[in-house]
């Protein structure tokens, strides 16, 4: 806690708002997404979703997989505090489904779906995208498909199975995501491993968010190494997110920026 006080406080000292970004690119991003105060329908609906998992006092048995898709931890935990203490914010729910409906990508992927906070944002954000979401527990699927299914969000591709498995099942540059949002492992090893395993993907409209650049030492070295390689062209630290993007056209540039 004490190192993300004083990340959080470093993230202050050196983030600006849309007033310092001189790219339109970026400007464009800032002030008519990240900034947009419009009320949307659509939150009532991440609203609804969310509550729906806080009234749920049910307990499930929750396995987690390190890198290499090790099991390093499993426990019962109770539904509605997993809701609370480990999904998206409402405040980054909205952003998430903004951002998705901003760059309106054709094909998504999620690494991490848990109980599908994060999911709904970009199931509602383009709802024409087809979206393929990765989940490694097998309880937590159980939930997290029953709330899909009350939600009516038809445009997931809800895959249970370990991380590393799906990706050695497929000659990754035949794959075209537009989007990928990294939230299965917050360790540096298994970001980066992902990280490199998924460039053949990539093109020049890809849009990348990584969760929880600031959780860990490890996680922010995994950060800089990230948003410093050669085919990484802007890169944006909203401390609780990293997003990168590949365009070709713009100038090198990194964006710390208040979201």
């Amino acid at each position: 806690m004490l190192f993300q006080i004083k990340s959080y406080l470093k993230f202050l000292w050196n983030s600006k708002n849309e007033h310092a970004v001189h790219s339109p690119f970026v400007f464009n991003l800032v002030t008519k997404c990240f900034y947009d105060t419009k009320s949307k329908p659509e939150y009532q609906v991440l609203k609804n979703y969310r509550d729906s998992l806080l009234k749920n006092k049910n307990t499930i048995e929750v396995t987690d997989f390190g890198a290499g898709s090790k099991v390093f931890k499993s426990n019962t935990r109770q539904i509605a505090k997993i809701a609370k203490t480990a999904g998206i914010t409402r405040k980054r729910a909205e952003l998430l489904f903004r951002i998705t409906n901003y760059f309106q990508p054709d094909n998504i992927l999620e690494i991490g779906t848990s109980l599908g906070l994060a999911t709904s944002a970009l199931a509602l954000g383009n709802p024409k995208a087809k979206i393929i979401t990765l989940e490694g527990c097998p309880e937590t699927a159980k939930i997290t498909q029953e709330q899909f299914g009350k939600f009516g969000l038809t445009n997931v591709n809800f895959l249970v199975k370990k991380f590393d498995s799906y990706f050695s099942d497929f000659k990754l540059q035949t794959l075209n995501f537009k989007l990928i949002y990294f939230d299965g492992n917050h360790s540096k090893s298994a970001t980066l491993d992902y990280f490199e395993l998924l460039l053949p993907t990539i093109s020049n409209e890809s849009v990348w968010i990584f969760d929880d650049i600031h959780w860990s030492k490890e996680m922010e070295e995994a950060w800089e190494i990230i948003k410093n390689y050669p085919k990484v062209i802007v890169s944006i630290d909203t401390f609780q997110w990293g997003i990168v993007f590949f365009r070709k056209e713009q100038l090198k540039e990194n964006f710390v920026i208040r979201s």
